[in-house]
């Protein structure tokens, strides 16, 4: 993968947030360029074609700007040869708790993807081919999170995926800078937490194969110090879900 192209999805997709202020654009470019996370799912081509993505937690919709620029310079012919094909998501839904983010999200990608103000521990997730979380799980407390991965199991399709990355808390230093760092974030955008609760890698994939998922971890730390892992968990097409109450 050569520098230009990445540059070229880089400034692609932070562009759209130069028309949601300051603030936005600098931390789309800086989280776009520095978390591996985002070049990952392409590179190993983690987000399925013509899903109806659910992104929960999605800040000011950065995925979406990817995923959006992404298919775009695909389609331009300027991509790696030895990529997967970037996605072209058939719906893109993002929920978010912060009504910051959710305004500079609209304003940046318009009408592109939909953005809702809710808080995931309630919000309606709706049906997904694939529900992404990324680093959000470990805001709410333990039997929230429960909650929320078996309404995420009840809201995907037979064969969905949930692509979900957490830090291990048996990660040692780097899980001790991981959680150092994310403190100050979420205090510069204005989250005032007073408790993370994490959980073991062990612990957590424990917890997704009692909802009926087969888990792959995949390390997702790349040039960081941090104790970042993604975790892929795919449901099977006869996977168990929770019985729905009946409608009046």
């Amino acid at each position: 993968m050569s520098t230009a192209f990445r540059r070229a999805l880089l400034d692609t997709a932070a562009l759209p947030y130069r028309s949601a202020g300051r603030f936005a654009w600098y931390f789309a470019r800086g989280k776009l360029g520095r978390d591996p996370v985002f070049l990952g799912l392409l590179e190993r081509g983690l987000i399925p074609d013509h899903a109806r993505i659910l992104d929960l937690g999605c800040g000011q919709g950065l995925l979406a700007s990817w995923l959006l620029s992404a298919r775009a310079l695909f389609e331009a012919g300027q991509w790696p040869a030895h990529w997967p094909p970037a996605p072209k998501p058939r719906a893109y839904r993002g929920i978010e708790s912060m009504p910051r983010d959710v305004r500079r999200a609209r304003r940046a990608l318009g009408e592109r993807a939909e953005f809702v103000l809710g808080d995931m521990r309630t919000a309606d997730f709706g049906k997904s081919d694939a529900v992404v979380i990324l680093d959000v799980l470990h805001y709410i407390d333990y039997p929230a999170q429960d909650d929320v991965l078996a309404r995420v199991r009840d809201a995907l399709v037979g064969g969905g995926e949930l692509l979900m990355r957490v830090g291990d808390a048996d990660g040692g230093l780097r899980f001790k800078i991981s959680n150092w760092v994310d403190h100050l974030v979420t205090f510069i955008r204005g989250h005032r937490l007073s408790r993370f609760y994490c959980r073991s890698l062990q612990d957590w994939q424990t917890s997704l194969c009692r909802l009926g998922f087969t888990v792959e971890p995949l390390p997702m730390n790349r040039g960081t110090p941090f104790a970042n892992v993604l975790l892929v968990a795919r449901l099977g097409p006869n996977a168990y879900h929770s019985p729905q109450p009946d409608l009046p």
